[in-house]
């Protein structure tokens, strides 16, 4: 992706000499550009708990290329079978909720444990936490082409005038490694000439939105508003939105959708206003063996102090201020599960489809039972 030549194109790359992993801390953005250095598996488990990388795709990247360190780190010990083994499933527990990080990881154990010789399995686990981030990467820029398809016929049917999309929390190459999955759509469209606007939801507690995608947005020159997370609704009863498009970081194949908390609310006003409703996602994100989102899909729950304080930028510094009583308890859900009978269609790598078993199907049949 092009723009500011300062700024890092990915979240995440390798470090000197390829013994640690560098990584853009998300939590600074986009006030400050904090570059970290993950060397052990307790760095990179702190960075997926704390949200250092955050984003379905990026922790499934990030968890692979945890799963490479934990592999050097072990190399030459006695009972590397075990210690890595071991790390492995400790960097799989970090997050709960994005499918990706168990599928990334497990992607580099099964590379390991597979290579031939016992020499060298450290490369091994380079090369296929490599593989997996280019695979999604590529990914991400075959969903934009996908998904450029459906602004292309809005802004068709609106002889050109400018299509608003509305958007939930951060789906970019932030949280993607490049593109993005719900952003993909919207830079091919744009850099294909398409007169469009973004709306930006805040996205509370931690504002990824009104941080993070607003961020990219302006990095690429695209027009866009951030907007309170319980303002979507009236622009779509006011014909101010013309299509949604979000993330999720969970997804089963029957169509149900996890994803940042508050978008099912969007997803229930968009079917009341006839808006179609689309979720971008690779298929690394499916759970191809679950079927009832609501109730299997685990959900995080983080510490209430994301909820009852708020970071800004005050007098050249970032700073931490209380929005609630001092003795109020609060509640910190991280995401919600949109059921499939709200969702118009998943955005893939192979295209598009309707959000149920069948016609997800139809594009995976590798997956079929």
């Amino acid at each position: 992706m092009s723009g500011n030549k300062e700024i890092p194109t990915r979240p995440i790359w390798l470090g000197p000499a390829r013994r640690t992993v560098q990584i853009i801390d998300q939590r600074a953005l986009p006030h400050e550009l904090v570059i970290v250095d993950l060397a052990t598996v307790d760095d990179v488990i702190a960075a997926i708990k704390d949200m250092m990388v955050r984003g379905a795709p990026l922790i499934g990247v990030t968890g692979a290329f945890g799963a490479y360190l934990a592999a050097l780190n072990a190399e030459g010990m006695s009972g590397f079978e075990h210690v890595f083994k071991s790390e492995c499933e400790r960097i799989k527990s970090a997050r709960p909720t994005a499918v990706n990080l168990a599928w990334g990881v497990d992607r580099v154990c099964s590379a390991v444990f597979s290579a031939k010789a016992h020499g060298g399995r450290s490369a091994v686990a380079l090369a296929e936490a490599e593989a997996v981030t280019e695979e999604e990467v590529d990914n991400c820029r075959r969903i934009g082409e996908h998904g450029a398809a459906l602004i292309e016929e809005i802004s068709k049917k609106k002889n050109g005038r400018t299509v608003n999309i509305l958007t939930h929390c951060n789906a970019g190459w932030l949280a993607c490694i490049e593109y993005g999955t719900a952003t993909a759509p919207i830079y091919t469209a744009f850099e294909r000439g398409v007169d469009l606007h973004v709306w930006v939801d805040e996205t509370r507690p931690l504002n990824q939105g009104a941080r993070l995608t607003a961020w990219e947005l302006g990095q690429q020159g695209v027009p866009h508003t951030v907007i309170v997370d319980n303002a979507g609704g009236h622009l779509m009863q006011h014909g101010m939105v013309d299509i949604v498009i979000v993330g999720t970081d969970r997804s089963t194949y029957t169509g149900d959708v996890a994803n940042k908390i508050g978008t099912y609310l969007k997803a229930l006003a968009a079917k009341d206003n006839n808006v179609p409703f689309y979720v971008a996602l690779p298929s690394s994100t499916f759970d191809w063996g679950m079927e009832d989102g609501i109730g299997q899909i685990p959900i995080e729950e983080r510490e209430p102090d994301e909820v009852r304080y708020v970071d800004g930028f005050c007098d050249g510094r970032i700073c931490r201020v209380r929005v609630v009583p001092e003795n109020s308890n609060a509640a910190n859900y991280a995401f919600d599960v949109t059921p499939a009978r709200l969702v118009t269609g998943f955005i893939t790598e192979r295209g598009v489809c309707r959000a149920d078993r069948e016609d997800v199907l139809r594009l995976f049949p590798e997956k079929r039972r």
